[in-house]
Protein backbone atom coordinates (compact mmCIF):
# COMPACT_ATOMS: atom_id res chain seq x y z
CA UNK A 1 0.00 0.00 0.00
CA UNK A 2 2.87 2.39 0.68
CA UNK A 3 4.08 1.96 -2.90
CA UNK A 4 0.82 3.19 -4.37
CA UNK A 5 1.58 6.95 -3.93
CA UNK A 6 4.93 6.47 -5.65
CA UNK A 7 3.37 4.61 -8.58
CA UNK A 8 0.76 7.31 -9.06
CA UNK A 9 3.32 10.07 -8.73
CA UNK A 10 5.72 8.38 -11.18
CA UNK A 11 2.92 8.03 -13.71
CA UNK A 12 2.20 11.74 -13.42
CA UNK A 13 5.87 12.56 -13.88
CA UNK A 14 6.11 10.43 -17.05
CA UNK A 15 2.96 12.01 -18.36
CA UNK A 16 4.63 15.41 -18.35
CA UNK A 17 6.36 14.46 -21.62
CA UNK A 18 3.06 15.02 -23.40
CA UNK A 19 2.34 18.34 -21.65
CA UNK A 20 3.14 21.68 -23.28
CA UNK A 21 6.49 23.06 -22.18
CA UNK A 22 4.97 26.41 -21.16
CA UNK A 23 3.11 26.41 -17.85
CA UNK A 24 1.65 29.08 -15.61
CA UNK A 25 2.37 27.40 -12.26
CA UNK A 26 4.59 24.77 -10.69
CA UNK A 27 3.76 21.14 -11.32
CA UNK A 28 3.14 19.44 -7.97
CA UNK A 29 3.17 15.67 -8.04
CA UNK A 30 4.47 12.61 -6.16
CA UNK A 31 3.89 12.30 -2.41
CA UNK A 32 5.40 10.24 0.37
CA UNK A 33 4.83 9.81 4.09
CA UNK A 34 8.54 9.74 5.02
CA UNK A 35 11.02 12.62 4.55
CA UNK A 36 13.79 12.43 1.92
CA UNK A 37 17.41 11.80 3.03
CA UNK A 38 19.94 14.57 3.54
CA UNK A 39 21.68 16.03 0.51
CA UNK A 40 24.98 14.23 -0.27
CA UNK A 41 28.30 16.05 -0.46
CA UNK A 42 29.88 16.04 -3.91
CA UNK A 43 32.15 18.10 -6.15
CA UNK A 44 30.95 19.96 -9.20
CA UNK A 45 32.30 18.52 -12.49
CA UNK A 46 33.90 20.96 -14.95
CA UNK A 47 31.62 22.80 -17.34
CA UNK A 48 31.52 21.04 -20.74
CA UNK A 49 31.52 24.31 -22.71
CA UNK A 50 30.31 27.91 -22.35
CA UNK A 51 26.54 28.36 -22.46
CA UNK A 52 25.61 25.64 -19.95
CA UNK A 53 23.94 26.41 -16.60
CA UNK A 54 24.36 24.26 -13.50
CA UNK A 55 21.28 22.42 -12.18
CA UNK A 56 21.79 20.82 -8.72
CA UNK A 57 21.04 17.22 -7.86
CA UNK A 58 17.98 16.21 -5.81
CA UNK A 59 16.16 13.23 -4.26
CA UNK A 60 13.24 12.13 -6.43
CA UNK A 61 10.47 9.70 -5.49
CA UNK A 62 9.87 6.43 -7.31
CA UNK A 63 8.19 3.07 -6.96
CA UNK A 64 10.98 1.77 -4.72
CA UNK A 65 11.55 4.85 -2.63
CA UNK A 66 13.81 7.85 -2.98
CA UNK A 67 16.56 7.84 -5.62
CA UNK A 68 19.24 10.42 -6.35
CA UNK A 69 19.13 12.44 -9.58
CA UNK A 70 22.69 13.69 -10.20
CA UNK A 71 23.39 17.36 -10.64
CA UNK A 72 24.41 18.26 -14.18
CA UNK A 73 25.14 21.09 -16.64
CA UNK A 74 22.17 21.90 -18.90
CA UNK A 75 21.71 24.20 -21.88
CA UNK A 76 18.77 26.52 -21.13
CA UNK A 77 15.87 26.28 -23.58
CA UNK A 78 15.98 30.03 -24.28
CA UNK A 79 18.28 32.96 -23.70
CA UNK A 80 17.59 34.88 -20.48
CA UNK A 81 16.12 31.93 -18.54
CA UNK A 82 17.33 30.65 -15.16
CA UNK A 83 16.61 27.36 -13.39
CA UNK A 84 14.49 27.15 -10.24
CA UNK A 85 15.22 23.76 -8.58
CA UNK A 86 12.43 21.52 -7.35
CA UNK A 87 11.97 20.75 -3.64
CA UNK A 88 10.07 18.62 -1.12
CA UNK A 89 7.62 20.29 1.27
CA UNK A 90 5.70 18.87 4.23
CA UNK A 91 1.95 19.55 3.85
CA UNK A 92 -0.89 17.99 5.86
CA UNK A 93 1.11 15.01 7.08
CA UNK A 94 2.79 14.07 3.76
CA UNK A 95 5.73 15.30 1.71
CA UNK A 96 4.85 16.78 -1.69
CA UNK A 97 7.28 17.39 -4.55
CA UNK A 98 7.25 20.71 -6.42
CA UNK A 99 8.96 20.35 -9.77
CA UNK A 100 11.56 22.84 -11.01
CA UNK A 101 11.13 25.14 -13.99
CA UNK A 102 12.89 27.67 -16.27
CA UNK A 103 11.99 31.33 -16.01
CA UNK A 104 13.42 34.86 -16.17
CA UNK A 105 13.51 34.98 -12.34
CA UNK A 106 14.48 32.31 -9.81
CA UNK A 107 11.46 31.44 -7.69
CA UNK A 108 11.09 29.73 -4.31
CA UNK A 109 12.75 26.33 -3.89
CA UNK A 110 12.14 25.59 -0.23
CA UNK A 111 15.00 27.60 1.32
CA UNK A 112 17.18 24.53 0.67
CA UNK A 113 20.93 24.96 0.25
CA UNK A 114 21.73 22.89 -2.85
CA UNK A 115 25.18 24.48 -3.17
CA UNK A 116 27.10 25.92 -6.14
CA UNK A 117 25.14 29.16 -6.21
CA UNK A 118 21.79 27.78 -4.97
CA UNK A 119 22.13 28.76 -1.31
CA UNK A 120 18.39 28.76 -0.54
CA UNK A 121 17.19 31.91 -2.34
CA UNK A 122 18.07 33.06 -5.85
CA UNK A 123 21.13 32.00 -7.83
CA UNK A 124 24.67 33.36 -7.30
CA UNK A 125 26.39 31.25 -9.95
CA UNK A 126 25.81 33.58 -12.90
CA UNK A 127 23.60 36.15 -14.59
CA UNK A 128 22.40 37.21 -18.03
CA UNK A 129 23.77 40.43 -19.57
CA UNK A 130 22.79 41.59 -23.07
CA UNK A 131 21.87 38.09 -24.20
CA UNK A 132 25.06 36.45 -22.89
CA UNK A 133 25.47 34.43 -19.70
CA UNK A 134 28.27 35.49 -17.34
CA UNK A 135 29.68 33.04 -14.78
CA UNK A 136 30.78 33.71 -11.21
CA UNK A 137 34.30 32.28 -11.05
CA UNK A 138 34.10 31.75 -7.23
CA UNK A 139 31.23 29.24 -7.61
CA UNK A 140 31.66 27.39 -10.91
CA UNK A 141 34.30 24.87 -11.94
CA UNK A 142 35.67 25.71 -15.41
CA UNK A 143 38.29 22.95 -15.58
CA UNK A 144 40.33 23.48 -18.76
CA UNK A 145 37.53 25.21 -20.66
CA UNK A 146 38.22 28.80 -21.66
CA UNK A 147 35.30 30.92 -20.42
CA UNK A 148 35.50 34.62 -21.29
CA UNK A 149 32.27 35.94 -19.75
CA UNK A 150 33.22 35.79 -16.08
CA UNK A 151 33.02 37.96 -12.98
CA UNK A 152 33.95 37.48 -9.34
CA UNK A 153 31.56 37.72 -6.40
CA UNK A 154 32.19 36.06 -3.06
CA UNK A 155 29.45 33.78 -1.76
CA UNK A 156 29.27 33.49 2.04
CA UNK A 157 29.06 29.89 3.24
CA UNK A 158 27.93 29.44 6.83
CA UNK A 159 29.78 27.00 9.04
CA UNK A 160 27.91 23.75 9.50
CA UNK A 161 25.35 24.58 6.80
CA UNK A 162 22.29 22.34 6.90
CA UNK A 163 21.93 19.58 4.28
CA UNK A 164 18.20 19.14 4.87
CA UNK A 165 16.40 18.39 1.61
CA UNK A 166 12.81 19.36 2.51
CA UNK A 167 10.86 22.37 3.70
CA UNK A 168 8.50 22.55 6.68
CA UNK A 169 7.57 19.82 9.14
CA UNK A 170 9.84 18.46 11.85
CA UNK A 171 13.48 19.13 11.02
CA UNK A 172 12.82 20.86 7.71
CA UNK A 173 13.80 24.35 6.61
CA UNK A 174 11.57 27.17 7.84
CA UNK A 175 11.78 29.52 4.84
CA UNK A 176 8.61 30.87 3.22
CA UNK A 177 8.24 32.33 -0.28
CA UNK A 178 8.44 36.10 -0.64
CA UNK A 179 6.04 38.14 -2.74
CA UNK A 180 8.57 38.29 -5.58
CA UNK A 181 9.08 34.52 -5.49
CA UNK A 182 5.33 33.92 -5.52
CA UNK A 183 4.98 36.25 -8.50
CA UNK A 184 7.76 34.35 -10.31
CA UNK A 185 5.87 31.09 -9.75
CA UNK A 186 2.67 32.55 -11.21
CA UNK A 187 4.40 33.90 -14.30
CA UNK A 188 4.60 31.86 -17.46
CA UNK A 189 7.67 29.65 -17.44
CA UNK A 190 9.04 26.53 -19.10
CA UNK A 191 9.04 23.11 -17.45
CA UNK A 192 12.04 20.78 -17.43
CA UNK A 193 13.26 20.09 -20.96
CA UNK A 194 13.27 16.53 -22.39
CA UNK A 195 17.00 16.12 -21.67
CA UNK A 196 16.34 16.73 -17.97
CA UNK A 197 13.39 14.32 -17.89
CA UNK A 198 15.45 11.60 -19.56
CA UNK A 199 18.22 12.29 -17.06
CA UNK A 200 15.80 11.60 -14.18
CA UNK A 201 14.43 8.42 -15.82
CA UNK A 202 17.94 7.04 -16.27
CA UNK A 203 18.68 7.67 -12.60
CA UNK A 204 15.45 5.92 -11.55
CA UNK A 205 16.45 2.79 -13.48
CA UNK A 206 19.83 2.54 -11.75
CA UNK A 207 19.48 0.48 -8.58
CA UNK A 208 22.65 1.99 -7.07
CA UNK A 209 20.97 5.41 -7.03
CA UNK A 210 18.31 4.24 -4.55
CA UNK A 211 18.67 5.66 -1.04
CA UNK A 212 18.11 2.17 0.39
CA UNK A 213 21.19 0.96 -1.52
CA UNK A 214 23.65 3.85 -1.25
CA UNK A 215 22.52 5.08 2.23
CA UNK A 216 22.74 8.71 1.19
CA UNK A 217 26.06 8.47 -0.71
CA UNK A 218 25.29 7.71 -4.37
CA UNK A 219 28.06 6.45 -6.63
CA UNK A 220 26.97 8.94 -9.31
CA UNK A 221 26.36 12.27 -7.62
CA UNK A 222 27.00 14.63 -10.56
CA UNK A 223 27.58 14.39 -14.30
CA UNK A 224 29.03 16.80 -16.89
CA UNK A 225 25.96 16.53 -19.16
CA UNK A 226 22.40 15.17 -18.84
CA UNK A 227 22.07 11.39 -19.16
CA UNK A 228 25.86 10.88 -19.13
CA UNK A 229 26.32 8.43 -16.25
CA UNK A 230 29.78 7.08 -17.12
CA UNK A 231 33.11 8.28 -18.42
CA UNK A 232 35.18 11.35 -17.71
CA UNK A 233 33.64 14.01 -15.47
CA UNK A 234 31.27 11.73 -13.54
CA UNK A 235 31.61 12.49 -9.80
CA UNK A 236 30.74 10.28 -6.83
CA UNK A 237 29.55 11.48 -3.44
CA UNK A 238 32.28 11.85 -0.85
CA UNK A 239 32.46 11.59 2.90
CA UNK A 240 31.05 14.69 4.56
CA UNK A 241 33.95 14.66 7.03
CA UNK A 242 36.59 14.62 4.29
CA UNK A 243 38.21 17.98 3.92
CA UNK A 244 39.11 19.15 0.43
CA UNK A 245 42.18 21.41 0.39
CA UNK A 246 41.73 23.89 -2.47
CA UNK A 247 44.47 24.07 -5.07
CA UNK A 248 45.79 27.44 -6.14
CA UNK A 249 46.55 26.18 -9.66
CA UNK A 250 44.92 23.34 -11.57
CA UNK A 251 47.12 20.33 -12.43
CA UNK A 252 48.71 20.66 -15.83
CA UNK A 253 49.13 24.46 -15.66
CA UNK A 254 52.29 26.21 -14.57
CA UNK A 255 52.01 28.89 -11.86
CA UNK A 256 50.68 32.06 -13.45
CA UNK A 257 49.75 30.28 -16.71
CA UNK A 258 46.27 30.92 -18.09
CA UNK A 259 44.06 28.36 -19.83
CA UNK A 260 43.33 28.85 -23.55
CA UNK A 261 40.73 31.54 -24.13
CA UNK A 262 40.97 33.08 -20.65
CA UNK A 263 40.14 36.76 -20.40
CA UNK A 264 43.11 39.12 -20.44
CA UNK A 265 43.76 40.84 -17.12
CA UNK A 266 41.60 38.39 -15.16
CA UNK A 267 42.82 36.00 -12.43
CA UNK A 268 43.17 32.33 -13.26
CA UNK A 269 39.67 30.96 -13.81
CA UNK A 270 40.80 27.52 -12.62
CA UNK A 271 41.81 28.68 -9.15
CA UNK A 272 39.15 27.59 -6.62
CA UNK A 273 38.14 29.86 -3.82
CA UNK A 274 39.74 29.16 -0.40
CA UNK A 275 36.73 28.91 1.88
CA UNK A 276 36.71 30.01 5.50
CA UNK A 277 35.65 26.51 6.48
CA UNK A 278 38.82 25.02 4.96
CA UNK A 279 41.05 27.49 6.80
CA UNK A 280 39.42 26.58 10.12
CA UNK A 281 39.47 22.83 9.53
CA UNK A 282 35.67 22.54 9.11
CA UNK A 283 34.27 20.55 6.16
CA UNK A 284 32.67 22.84 3.56
CA UNK A 285 28.95 23.06 2.88
CA UNK A 286 27.17 21.04 0.20
CA UNK A 287 28.67 21.61 -3.23
CA UNK A 288 30.49 24.88 -2.58
CA UNK A 289 34.01 23.72 -3.48
CA UNK A 290 35.33 22.47 -6.76
CA UNK A 291 37.07 19.09 -7.24
CA UNK A 292 40.72 18.82 -6.39
CA UNK A 293 41.39 16.17 -9.01
CA UNK A 294 39.95 14.83 -12.26
CA UNK A 295 39.91 11.06 -12.93
CA UNK A 296 41.66 9.90 -16.14
CA UNK A 297 39.42 9.01 -19.11
CA UNK A 298 37.79 5.61 -18.82
CA UNK A 299 38.70 5.09 -15.18
CA UNK A 300 36.12 3.95 -12.65
CA UNK A 301 34.70 6.69 -10.49
CA UNK A 302 35.24 6.08 -6.80
CA UNK A 303 35.10 8.28 -3.73
CA UNK A 304 38.42 9.68 -2.48
CA UNK A 305 40.26 7.72 0.25
CA UNK A 306 39.36 8.58 3.84
CA UNK A 307 41.48 11.22 5.44
CA UNK A 308 43.67 10.48 8.41
CA UNK A 309 41.97 12.53 11.13
CA UNK A 310 44.95 12.09 13.47
CA UNK A 311 47.26 13.91 11.13
CA UNK A 312 47.54 17.62 11.76
CA UNK A 313 45.83 19.59 9.04
CA UNK A 314 48.09 21.81 6.97
CA UNK A 315 46.95 25.30 6.09
CA UNK A 316 45.84 25.66 2.47
CA UNK A 317 48.23 27.19 0.02
CA UNK A 318 47.55 30.87 -0.68
CA UNK A 319 45.76 31.61 -3.89
CA UNK A 320 48.17 32.64 -6.61
CA UNK A 321 46.85 35.25 -8.98
CA UNK A 322 48.96 35.88 -12.07
CA UNK A 323 49.83 39.39 -13.09
CA UNK A 324 48.06 40.82 -16.13
CA UNK A 325 49.80 40.47 -19.45
CA UNK A 326 51.82 43.63 -19.92
CA UNK A 327 53.24 44.36 -23.35
CA UNK A 328 56.69 46.01 -23.44
CA UNK A 329 56.87 49.47 -25.04
CA UNK A 330 57.76 49.50 -28.76
CA UNK A 331 61.46 49.58 -29.36
CA UNK A 332 62.98 52.36 -31.44
CA UNK A 333 65.07 50.48 -33.97
CA UNK A 334 66.66 53.71 -35.34
CA UNK A 335 68.15 54.64 -31.99
CA UNK A 336 71.62 53.33 -31.33
CA UNK A 337 71.87 51.15 -28.31
CA UNK A 338 74.17 52.49 -25.64
CA UNK A 339 76.82 50.08 -24.41
CA UNK A 340 76.24 48.96 -20.88
CA UNK A 341 78.23 50.71 -18.21
CA UNK A 342 81.03 48.40 -17.06
CA UNK A 343 80.67 47.33 -13.51
CA UNK A 344 83.51 48.55 -11.30
CA UNK A 345 84.59 46.00 -8.79
CA UNK A 346 86.95 46.85 -5.92
CA UNK A 347 89.59 44.50 -4.68
CA UNK A 348 88.47 42.96 -1.37
CA UNK A 349 91.85 43.59 0.30
CA UNK A 350 92.44 47.15 -0.89
CA UNK A 351 90.69 50.06 0.68
CA UNK A 352 89.30 52.70 -1.64
CA UNK A 353 91.44 55.91 -1.76
CA UNK A 354 90.30 58.76 0.45
CA UNK A 355 88.31 61.46 -1.28
CA UNK A 356 90.42 64.47 -2.41
CA UNK A 357 90.44 67.51 -0.20
CA UNK A 358 88.51 70.49 -1.36
CA UNK A 359 90.72 73.38 -2.54
CA UNK A 360 89.71 77.01 -2.62
CA UNK A 361 90.27 78.51 -6.01
CA UNK A 362 91.86 82.01 -5.99
CA UNK A 363 89.62 84.86 -7.04
CA UNK A 364 89.95 86.00 -10.61
CA UNK A 365 92.39 88.80 -11.37
CA UNK A 366 89.81 91.30 -12.47
CA UNK A 367 87.91 91.03 -9.24
CA UNK A 368 88.94 93.69 -6.67
CA UNK A 369 88.67 92.45 -3.17
CA UNK A 370 87.20 95.20 -1.01
CA UNK A 371 89.25 96.35 2.01
CA UNK A 372 87.52 95.41 5.17
CA UNK A 373 86.70 98.43 7.40
CA UNK A 374 88.82 98.97 10.53
CA UNK A 375 87.45 97.47 13.63
CA UNK A 376 85.65 99.94 15.84
CA UNK A 377 87.55 101.40 18.79
CA UNK A 378 86.70 100.18 22.17
CA UNK A 379 85.12 102.83 24.33
CA UNK A 380 85.08 102.75 28.09
CA UNK A 381 81.69 103.46 29.43
CA UNK A 382 81.61 105.94 32.34
CA UNK A 383 80.89 104.45 35.70
CA UNK A 384 77.35 104.72 36.84
CA UNK A 385 76.31 107.51 39.18
CA UNK A 386 75.75 105.29 42.12
CA UNK A 387 79.21 103.82 41.93
CA UNK A 388 81.68 105.57 44.32
CA UNK A 389 85.08 106.07 42.84
CA UNK A 390 87.84 104.51 44.91
CA UNK A 391 89.97 106.92 47.06
CA UNK A 392 93.39 107.73 45.69
CA UNK A 393 96.22 105.89 47.33
CA UNK A 394 97.93 107.73 50.22
CA UNK A 395 101.23 109.50 49.42
CA UNK A 396 104.44 107.88 50.36
CA UNK A 397 105.48 108.88 53.92
CA UNK A 398 108.30 111.47 54.10
CA UNK A 399 110.99 110.52 56.54
CA UNK A 400 111.50 113.09 59.27
CA UNK A 401 114.57 115.33 58.97
CA UNK A 402 117.60 114.15 60.76
CA UNK A 403 118.55 116.28 63.80
CA UNK A 404 121.62 118.47 63.55
CA UNK A 405 124.65 117.11 65.23
CA UNK A 406 125.54 118.81 68.49
CA UNK A 407 129.11 120.13 68.45
CA UNK A 408 131.31 118.65 70.93
CA UNK A 409 132.67 121.09 73.58
CA UNK A 410 136.40 121.12 73.80
CA UNK A 411 137.97 121.50 77.15
CA UNK A 412 139.50 124.84 77.69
Amino acid sequence: MRLMPFVVGLSLALATLAWPVVASAQVICISNASPPPELPVYDQPPIPEPGYIWTPGYWAGGAYGYFWVPGTWVEPPESGLLWTPGYWAWRDGIYLWSAGYWGPQVGFYGDIDYGYGYSGAGYEGGRWEHGAFFYNRTVNNFGGVGVRNVYEKNVIVERGASRVSFNGGSGGTAGRPTSEQQRAAREQHIAAIPAQLQHERTASADKSQLATENHGRPAIAATPKPNQFSGKGVVAARDEKARVVPQSVKPGLAPGEKPPGAAVGQPNANAPKALEEDRRGVPPAVGNVRPDHNPPPGSAVSPPPPRDVNREAKPPAPEVKPLPDLKPPPRDVNRKAKPPTPEVKTHPELKPPPPPRATIAPPPAHVVTPTPPPPPRATIAPPPAHVVAPAPPPPHPVPPPKPAPIPEKKPQ
